[in-house]
């Protein structure tokens, strides 16, 4: 098939894995930022098949499994008021809270429904006008254009039942974040694929101009993630780090305008809580002033009891690539 085959090549990965081996002379630190990287090369056996002064780990990249246990709390608290419908998207539906999930709360008679997209949100408010329906909000900048376009629909459509809970996150702040902790030394980044089609390169030359290494955007196929590692080698063995983008049949150094553009119409920038990190500054999105009415978080008190980590959880040490999974 067109572009899947392609990429999945077994003599083409030999190659690339046998220039990888040549070119890497000394130990190189990289971290794969989108969880979906992290699950193809757990798919695909990438980190057995890399020399060993290659180390890779896995960064903050999941949007679920960032969302902080308060933010869990307070979609359930929410969900517990009376006329309101909470719909969500389904892998936010097992995360576990301080003491219960979606999917319990559900059980236990909640009125919590699971969309594929905000325009089902939309439907649904449409469907039950005596009734509030909140949308949680969750996703990097690949989702957050979606969600601010059902905020215009809403609007132009006079819904006054329909509103978000924006628990959207920005991927440089907390890779800014991350490496400015110096909990763990990098020699790279595999830049996500996905938010990049919508920011483009240009927002990560901080990491050779501030930080003096190297990122490369990747695709999701097992050549993708072999092509980008072999980028950022040979940048490292050159001493010479740059932003590069492997995966450009999706991803312009722009990004993608008119998406900006949507996003930057109806959200601001705001602090965010990450799950076992913490606040990092100018890392979320809320809607601005003039869609407070489409703001759940102004419009419903959902703040419940104090919020709490499950003990012993590893979370953060993961995320920020002081620990590995393995080790959980």
């Amino acid at each position: 098939m067109k572009f899947i085959d392609e990429y999945r090549d077994a003599e083409l990965g030999k190659r690339l894995i046998d220039s990888i081996r040549q070119s890497s002379t000394r130990p190189t630190r990289l971290m794969e930022f989108c969880g979906g990287h992290t699950v193809s090369i757990f798919r695909y056996g990438i980190r057995q098949l890399l020399p060993p002064t290659v180390e890779m780990l896995s960064g903050p990249g999941c949007p679920v499994c960032v969302t902080a246990t308060q933010d869990i709390d307070r979609v359930i608290a929410l969900s517990c008021l009376p006329g309101v419908i909470v719909a969500t998207f389904g892998d936010l539906i097992r995360v576990p809270g301080s003491r219960s999930s979606l999917q319990q709360a559900r059980a236990e008679g909640n009125d919590i429904r699971v969309v594929y997209s905000a325009l089902e949100a939309l439907d649904i408010a449409r469907g039950n006008p005596e009734l509030a329906t909140i949308l949680i909000g969750i996703g990097f900048e690949t989702t957050a254009p979606t969600i601010a376009a059902s905020i215009l629909q809403a609007e132009q459509e006079n819904l006054k039942n329909y509103y978000v809970l924006s628990l959207h996150k920005l991927t440089p702040p907390v890779i800014i974040s991350i490496l400015d902790a110096g909990e763990t030394r990098l020699d790279g980044i595999i830049c996500p694929g996905h938010v990049s089609t919508i920011i483009g390169s240009r927002p990560y030359e901080f990491l050779p101009t501030r930080f003096g290494i190297g990122g490369v955007i990747s695709g999701f196929e097992p050549l993708d993630i072999l092509q980008s590692i072999n980028m950022l080698v040979k940048q490292m063995e050159s001493r010479q780090p740059r932003v590069e983008i492997a995966y450009r049949r999706a991803v312009r150094p722009e990004g993608n305008q008119p998406a900006l553009r949507l996003m930057a119409k109806v959200f601001d920038t705001s602090a965010a809580n990450w799950r076992g990190i913490g606040s990092i500054p100018d890392s979320g999105l809320k809607p601005r002033e003039e869609y407070q009415n489409f703001d759940a978080e102004r419009v419903f008190d959902g703040h419940g009891q104090e919020s709490q980590d499950p003990c012993g959880c590893l979370c953060g040490d993961i995320l920020r690539g002081v620990k590995v999974p393995q080790i959980c």
